[in-house]
């Protein structure tokens, strides 16, 4: 429990701000594995939901809820399962 007023209201804020980027953070992973699936399947709306999820990834970095590198590393891998999936023979 906090002992005072301030650690109080801190306390109050840490709980938003963990609800807020548990709902960023199990979004993108719902993006991700619709994509996915998608990608896997040769979809023609893929193109557009994976333009979408990199737009969602790199809000997510914006915000704090991911670091840099994990926003590139998740980047480049969708990307390229992307590529090799609706590359033209």
């Amino acid at each position: 429990m906090p002992n005072s007023k301030s650690a109080e209201k801190n306390l109050c804020k840490s709980i938003k701000h963990r609800q807020a980027n548990a709902k960023i953070e199990n979004n993108l992973k719902d993006l991700i594995k619709k994509g996915r699936k998608l990608i896997e399947a040769k979809d023609g709306q893929a193109k557009d939901l994976v333009a979408k999820i990199l737009v969602a990834i790199d809000k997510a970095a914006q915000k704090g809820v991911i670091k840099k590198n994990t926003r590139d590393r998740k980047k480049s891998r969708l990307q390229k399962k992307f590529n090799q999936a609706f590359k033209k023979a």
